[in-house]
């Protein structure tokens, strides 16, 4: 009995080992599962026009799988599993996996296995500036996009205002000319306040010149200078889309992308006058700031020309007559008195006169 009774509870032990096994590979593989999922939405486009939105793999891979049906990925802040996941459903190429996973990128332009690397930056600025890169990758059927979720094309103007399947129906190639042209068109609101901000502080210069306002001129020149390592290569990257064969763009869409790049050129142009405007604003600061400073060595100077003929003459007087100092009877003292006085009045009005008083 006791024999048969040890052998049960051993058995009962194994089972309760395994299924705890068990438990933890189905909550491990879950995890992965969880990981590996990420962020997805993505919208994919039927021949009928109608454009269903999905959000899992599994639906990507049939949809991707089918040739006539066009796909738009939209990945916020995914995970390195979810990207080499999409990129095994869309055969992309792992160096592509690597940049997107590195977000350290200048905005490029970069062709792999048929598909088109695009890097931009998206800018917002709220009192201080925030970028945000776009990792934007384009194929023959596909669009997928990859940014933080400071910036979401899907919230821009003209995609809410027209939806997903109205680009869609004209290609993936006019779906990527909506998303790009949102990313640019959200560089004009920001422009429009730095501009503001350079004003209040050529104002500022002029009324209430300090330190404070030298740390403000500081960063609007840093930020200026990140907004120009942003649009400059981003200019050069529409250049070759405009001016250069692409397979994966239609001909009939360079016209909409040879409009973002106008707006490019545009904003380079405004950028280079902010910063000459920040360059005088700094300018007129040190001006001011002289011009204060020469203003009190002239009031020092004029008050010290003053102090010193009476002081010359007082202590001349004091030294040589020591004892006739402070005798109101002796005419004497009067007349070294009435002396210094009509020289310091002298010597005021002359300075009054020539405004260094």
């Amino acid at each position: 009995m006791a024999a048969t009774t040890t052998a049960r509870k051993q058995r009962s032990r194994s089972e309760a080992s395994m299924t705890s096994a068990e438990g933890s590979t189905a909550s491990a593989e879950g995890s992965t599962a969880s990981d590996t999922a990420g962020v997805i939405k993505a919208y994919v486009w039927s021949p009928d026009g109608n454009v269903a939105e999905v959000d899992s793999l599994d639906h990507i891979q049939r949809a991707f799988a089918d040739p006539d049906t066009r796909l738009w990925i939209d990945l916020e802040d995914a995970s390195q599993g979810t990207l080499e996941s999409i990129a095994g459903c869309l055969e992309l190429h792992h160096l592509i996996v690597e940049d997107i996973v590195e977000r350290n990128q200048r905005a490029k332009v970069e062709y792999t296995d048929e598909t088109m690397h695009l890097v931009l930056f998206a800018l917002q600025y709220d009192g201080e500036l925030m970028t945000a890169e776009l990792d934007i990758v384009l194929g023959e059927r596909f669009l997928l996009t990859s940014h933080p979720p400071a910036w979401r094309p899907t919230e821009t103007p003209n995609i809410r205002r027209n939806g997903v399947g109205h680009f869609l129906d004209h290609g993936v190639d006019h779906m990527l000319w909506a998303v790009v042209d949102a990313a640019i068109d959200g560089y004009f609101p920001v422009f429009d306040r730095l501009g503001d901000e350079i004003d209040d502080l050529q104002d500022d210069v002029l009324r209430r010149p300090s330190s404070r306002i030298v740390e403000r001129v500081f960063q609007v020149r840093r930020d200026l200078l990140t907004i120009r390592h942003a649009v400059s290569p981003e200019r050069e990257v529409f250049n070759q889309l405009t001016n250069r064969e692409n397979p994966l763009i239609h001909p009939d869409r360079i016209i909409y992308f040879r409009d973002v790049y106008d707006h490019l050129i545009r904003l380079t142009d405004e950028l280079d006058s902010f910063r000459e405007q920040v360059g005088t604003t700094l300018d007129a600061y040190l001006s001011t700031v002289n011009n204060n400073l020469s203003e009190v060595m002239k009031r020092l100077t004029a008050v010290t020309a003053v102090l010193a003929g009476a002081g010359a003459v007082a202590g001349i007087f004091g030294m040589s007559e020591a004892g006739l100092a402070l005798s109101l009877t002796d005419p004497r003292f009067w007349v070294v008195t009435i002396a210094i006085l009509v020289g310091a009045v002298a010597g005021f009005a002359y300075f009054r006169r020539i405004g260094w008083i």
